[in-house]
């Protein structure tokens, strides 16, 4: 184990400034995640998200000048981004490129072609998508394909670049609009949501990676003359009477019409769960959820949450969490929830193994999504709530038959009451969702229920299920309900970012050790938080240090897929390089009651008996750390 360390331009007066390569470079590099948003969303839906995510930053790297070039003249503010030539410049390009990369070949030129980036860009075995956002993401999305390419221009100059009316039709008109007055008209056309355009939603830098079909991809070389024939056979298909669009909404077209397949996409033959079945049933888990929601005798939207679920189409954004098949059910699942969630009708579904997740907004299909989860082996502790839909930072959840009061509270804040959220057939109001990760944490919003067995902790990683809290010794954790328990979260609820979108199952912290310092300032924790997942790997596990008085522990080491820290192996040691108030340099070391003695080795060389050891240090020197047990056995330090 390896210890570590706790401790604009104004623009040019002349008429016509030039902006040189390196100007250029400078200002896309700094502002490189605004130019990619800015061409994702310009860039025409219908060429679907993976491509448009590929296109978006093929098309905003190839925006830098060859040599010397003149700069549009557009009047720019004198500080801050837009006060950059280069920035200014580098942005006209892309509006432009992303402008024509929406005209048919036909209309475009030949230097225009070469210019724009290829014609099918793909990073190939992946898809790459953006992070899914709400159904206020989802809405907006939907406004925006229906826009011209110059509306939408328009629309994200407004929104994103905060730019009036009169530099939004300067900016059009250089790249190339020639009816700038009607682009703001069709931009009026959708409501002013621009908030909304910051979202991960539409944030190509940001993004989830998925296979694409891997043995396909496997057998591409030996089978391409069956592959060629396996399509023309579906491009048959497709013509067939009664295939197509019709009435399974956004679901590809159906290739297979064996009689199972069928009965698992029949609505009249899903599974309902009567609502006081949870009071008898032995098991308490999502197999005895009643089915809920206004619209969950709506055959039509049914029919098409089972579709789409089987034969997702281009233009459905399918995620699921790691681990988690993504095929259709193989036989007819449970319905857990059908109804009108903010702006988008939900239908959550249970096949034994895996929660569904289909919605859809208000008006339409299109833009449907699709979210699968794995909760094979979930008990009543982790089947207490799932995830309705997000909007405007906040989160609906649907809670378990059992539920008999929901609450939020910040974990920052150990010391303040619980806010009682209602509930209503189940659903909770909307509850804040927890950091991102995007910027300073400050605060970390928990939902808090209670049932005859207890009140549980349940935290949103971003994903279908919230993740549970607990604290205590491996293998004999309890619920972070109670004051010590939320205390000792406190200072580690911002650890909770790095373990979002991983399929986690429960987090645990452990306090495993007190060690006093060497400056006779107090007392320092060492604790150990360690995420479970639903596939069983994937475990993370960090190791913290939290001085006194502080307000955030210091992660000191990490690892994943460890034992360490978990119920197989109950055991911790972790090590800082700390600089006391003095100016002096010490490794701190600390191991959880189990270990007998401590030893460092490598840039610094030190024993002690016990599970602390102090050392003198120098400022950057590394050390490894091997601990003995009570068992006689060795504990490797993490890291």
């Amino acid at each position: 184990m390896q210890s570590q360390d706790v401790a604009p331009r104004p623009a040019s007066a002349s008429a016509e400034p030039a902006v040189d390569v390196e100007q250029a470079e400078a200002a896309l590099v700094e502002h490189y995640p605004r130019l990619v948003r800015l061409a994702y969303l310009v860039l025409p839906p219908s060429l679907g998200r993976n491509r448009r995510v590929v296109t978006a930053h093929a098309l905003t790297q190839r925006a830098l000048p060859r040599g010397r070039s003149t700069a549009p003249l557009i009047p720019a503010q004198s500080t801050g981004r837009d006060g950059d030539l280069g920035y200014t410049f580098v942005r006209l390009r892309v509006v432009r490129t992303a402008l024509e990369a929406g005209l048919p070949l036909s209309l475009r030129t030949l230097s225009k072609r070469a210019r724009l980036p290829a014609l099918l860009p793909q990073v190939r075995g992946l898809r790459l998508l953006p992070l899914s956002g709400g159904a206020d993401e989802l809405a907006l999305d939907q406004r925006l394909s229906t826009l011209s390419g110059a509306g939408r221009a328009a629309y994200v100059l407004r929104g994103l670049e905060r730019l009036p009316d009169t530099e939004v039709c300067r900016v059009l008109s250089a790249a190339g609009v020639s009816d700038t007055a009607a682009a703001l008209r069709e931009a009026d056309t959708v409501p002013a949501r621009y908030a909304l355009l910051a979202s991960p939603e539409f944030d190509p830098c940001s993004l989830q990676a998925r296979p694409t079909d891997l043995m396909r991809r496997r057998q591409h070389t030996r089978a391409a003359v069956g592959a060629a024939a396996a399509l023309a056979v579906c491009g048959a298909l497709v013509l067939l009477p009664g295939g197509g669009w019709g009435p399974d909404g956004a679901a590809a077209p159906s290739y297979a019409q064996n009689p199972s397949a069928r009965a698992a996409l029949d609505p009249a033959r899903l599974t309902r769960v009567a609502p006081t079945a949870w009071e008898k049933s032995a098991r308490a888990d999502f197999s005895v959820w009643p089915a809920r929601g206004e619209l969950a005798k709506d055959t039509a939207l049914l029919r098409r949450a089972l579709a789409v679920w089987a034969r997702p189409g281009a233009d459905v954004r399918v995620s699921a969490t790691p681990g988690t098949a993504s095929g259709g059910p193989a036989g007819p699942p449970q319905l857990l929830y059908a109804g009108a969630v903010d702006s988008a009708r939900v239908v959550l579904l249970y096949d034994g193994l895996r929660i569904v997740r289909y919605a859809e907004p208000a008006e339409g299909t299109r833009g449907a999504a699709l979210d699968l989860a794995r909760v094979d082996g979930a008990d009543r502790a982790a089947s207490g709530a799932l995830v309705l839909g997000r909007a405007d930072g906040n989160v609906r959840y649907l809670t378990a038959p059992w539920v008999k009061e929901a609450a939020e509270r910040d974990l920052m804040k150990p010391s303040a009451a619980a806010t009682a959220v209602p509930l209503a057939g189940g659903i909770t109001a909307p509850v804040a969702a927890s950091a991102t990760g995007t910027g300073a944490c400050t605060s970390w919003n928990v939902l808090q229920l209670t049932d005859a067995s207890g009140t549980r902790v349940l935290t949103d990683l971003g994903e279908l299920l919230p993740a549970r809290l607990t604290t205590g010794r491996p293998g004999a954790v309890t619920d972070a309900s109670g004051a010590g328990a939320l205390r000792t979260w406190s200072p580690y609820a911002c650890s909770l970012t790095a373990m979002r979108s991983a399929g986690v199952r429960s987090v645990n912290a452990w306090a495993f050790a007190r060690q006093p310092l060497p400056d006779g300032s107090g007392s320092a924790q060492w604790v150990c938080t360690r995420s479970e997942t639903w596939r069983g790997d994937g475990t993370r596990v960090l190791a913290q240090f939290l001085q006194p008085g502080g307000e955030y522990g210091a992660v000191t080491a990490k690892a994943e897929d460890v034992p360490a820290c978990g119920a197989r192996d109950p055991r911790a040691l972790a090590g800082v390089l700390w600089k006391s108030a003095g100016g002096h340099w010490y490794l701190l070391a600390a191991g959880d009651p189990d270990v007998t003695s401590v030893t460092a080795s490598g840039g610094i060389t030190a024993t002690a008996r016990g599970n602390l050891l102090i050392a003198k240090a120098e400022q950057g020197a590394r050390a490894e750390l091997r601990g003995t047990s009570a068992d006689g056995g060795s504990v490797d330090g993490l890291g």
